[in-house]
């Protein structure tokens, strides 16, 4: 005869359910396999950052204004979505709603002004066909905003689960590995500002 499964009562309720468990946990190595992807692209770009042919070096046509607005609206983004998870323990569907939603609202942002910046390369003559170096900047700062676009889309059809189911070990699974995925994107999203933008206006004008 099948029992219940008993759980500590402070155990939060994503991890109630061994489905729950299980998708964290699977979630956790498909995260691997994404630093994995990043890295390759990081170590990529690394390796033709120097080489700009015609094109104009990397770090000419970088704004600081811009780049800081973008980096400000991510790294908030991933505060608020820790306060939605916060929420979300607590028990406060309204809570969790609200704080999400800014998350995304933030998200769209932040690609916003990605997408600016990449019409203001183009039309400076940098495109991913300019030279080895644009083309290895375009690749893994677009395959970052495709991640932030992919992550708006996901969590919003999340959101749209919560406000009909409430909150169940499904949904908080789901919420919970999503806040994951946003948070990681952040961290790359570091590293891209270090090794692409920061080192590129440092070789630039230093």
């Amino acid at each position: 005869m099948a029992h219940a499964e008993t759980h500590d009562p402070g155990t939060p309720l994503e991890y109630q359910s061994e489905t729950g468990r299980l998708n964290i946990l699977g979630f956790w190595i498909f995260l691997g396999a994404e630093l994995a992807l990043f890295a390759t692209l990081f170590a990529t770009y690394l390796v033709l950052m120097h080489r700009t042919g015609d094109g104009p070096p990397v770090g000419e046509l970088f704004e600081v204004s811009s780049l800081l607005i973008q980096t400000f609206l991510l790294l908030t983004s991933s505060f608020t979505s820790g306060l939605a998870i916060h929420e979300m323990r607590r028990g406060h569907v309204k809570g969790l709603l609200i704080w999400m939603v800014i998350t995304l609202l933030l998200g769209l942002g932040f690609l916003g002004f990605e997408i600016r910046e990449f019409v203001h390369f183009v039309g400076e003559g940098a495109t991913i066909g300019t030279s080895a170096a644009w083309s290895g900047f375009f690749v893994l700062v677009g395959t970052h905003g495709l991640h932030v676009t992919v992550g708006v889309a996901w969590i919003s059809m999340i959101l749209f689960q919560v406000s009909k189911r409430k909150f169940t070990p499904a949904t908080t699974s789901k919420l919970f590995i999503s806040s994951l995925y946003w948070h990681f994107l952040d961290v790359v999203w570091i590293f891209i500002f270090t090794a692409v933008y920061l080192t590129g206006m440092v070789m630039y004008h230093g």
